[in-house]
């Protein structure tokens, strides 16, 4: 080939690289590296088949109340002293590792006054209330134990009197713990008595003894006369008694004559007919006794009702109730009265009570029964009836009664079950 032709062939192909290289500033640029990772785009994706149905959605859990918070470890004791006019020690123990406000309030019985109280208490009065109290507002170390007192003047010095004590929150409004005690005037005198007198020569000892002596002396004299009598029925039969025992004469068989079937099941059927209609008259008996609506109820099948003022210790068929105090709202119209109530289980078993049984009788004769919704309030949520008391066990909580009218309750009754006898209290 000549070398021009190569020449210009070189020179085109030279040209035709110029423009390749002219080119290439005309392509796009490159995208960024965060665009480079994004997922191919979602039209290139193949079409799904088609989704199953979703499984129903789970029933939400209803909403349940937060459990109250657990009572401070806060007991109360109450002891008379052996003094001539009433006086009474009150212990405050706070068990617990922190230190705890506190308010402890003894309510004192209708006629009485405090005439001493220890440093920080005082005499108040309860609006509504004929009744005083004396109050303290105390902030108790971690595990220690604070000692109050007071000493009363009443009208009848030598009439035993009850004044319990209760330790409460910082409001007063929820109880810790309560206590109760009675001052009697005789109780030390009696108690020396006791202590000197030696037990064989005190009178019902000595009453006992000669009773057993007695009846011992009667059942030897019966037994003697019992056995002697044989032998002298055989001496006044035979005559003369001989060396040689007489042969025995033979006695004719004697029949035992037996009741005809006619004449024992009409008998038992009397007897049966009669046991079961007193059973029948003696139950409609006492349940109409128990479904009094206008007095208190007199009348139950378990146990025998029993009357006390506030303070004792009152106790039927399974429960001891004991009211230590009772404070009403001030005003007119429906109002809270709250009852602080004590309840111990003097049983082994589990025992439940209801608050449509609980009651509180007015002036007028009627009576309401326990406010449930604001008993639950009154104990922080609460619902003390839901679970039955264990056996053995004892707590102290406020029952609250919304009544109508200016006048305050005059009596409450407190009872474990429908069938039990109850306690009433009589409210000053």
């Amino acid at each position: 080939m000549p070398a021009s032709t190569r020449h210009h062939r070189a020179l085109a192909v030279f040209v035709h690289c110029l423009g390749i290289l002219a080119a290439v500033p005309a392509l796009p640029t490159a995208a960024p590296p965060a665009a480079a990772a994004q997922p191919p785009p979602a039209a290139a994706a193949p079409t799904p088949a088609p989704a199953m149905p979703s499984v129903p959605p789970a029933v939400p859990t209803p909403t349940r109340a937060a459990p109250p918070l657990p009572k401070p470890p806060v007991t109360v004791a109450v002891a008379p002293e052996s003094t001539p006019a009433p006086r009474y020690r009150i212990q405050v123990r706070n068990a617990g590792n922190t230190p705890l406000d506190t308010t402890v309030r003894q309510e004192l019985p209708p006629g009485a006054s405090a005439t001493a109280i220890t440093t920080g208490g005082r005499a108040t009065r309860t609006a509504g209330q004929s009744a005083t109290a004396v109050t303290w507002q105390l902030k108790l170390p971690a595990r220690s134990t604070t000692t109050l007192g007071t000493t009363l003047t009443t009208a009848a010095p030598d009439r035993p009197l009850t004044a319990p004590a209760c330790a409460f929150a910082r409001d007063g409004s929820r109880p810790y713990d309560c206590a109760t005690a009675t001052w009697n005037a005789a109780a030390p005198a009696a108690a020396k008595e006791t202590r000197e007198t030696p037990a064989w020569r005190r009178t019902p000892v000595l009453l006992a003894g000669l009773a057993t002596v007695a009846v011992l002396a009667l059942g030897g004299i019966w037994t003697w006369r019992r056995r002697r009598r044989p032998v002298a029925a055989a001496l006044s039969a035979g005559g003369r008694g001989t060396v040689y025992p007489r042969p025995a004469t033979p006695r004719p068989a004697q029949t035992r004559r037996t009741p005809s079937v006619w004449l024992i099941v009409p008998v038992a059927a009397a007897v049966l007919a009669g046991t079961v209609g007193t059973a029948a008259w003696t139950a409609t008996r006492e349940v109409a006794a128990i479904d009094t609506d206008s007095q208190p109820t007199s009348g139950a099948w378990i146990g025998r009702g029993t009357n006390g003022a506030i303070g004792e210790p009152l106790r039927e068929s399974a429960f001891e109730f004991t009211v230590f105090r009772v404070a009403c709202e001030p005003g007119r119209g429906a109002r809270q009265c709250q009852a602080t109530v004590g309840v111990r289980n003097l049983t082994p078993e589990k025992q439940s009570w209801h608050g449509r049984l609980q009651r509180a009788y007015l002036p007028d004769g009627n009576f309401v029964s326990t406010d449930e919704q604001a008993t639950r309030a009154a104990n922080q949520g609460r619902d003390v009836f839901a679970q039955p008391l264990a056996g053995g066990s004892r707590t102290v909580l406020p029952l609250v009664f919304t009544v109508d009218g200016q006048a305050p309750p005059q009596q409450l009754e407190l009872r474990s079950g429908v069938f039990s006898a109850g306690v009433r209290v009589d409210v000053p």
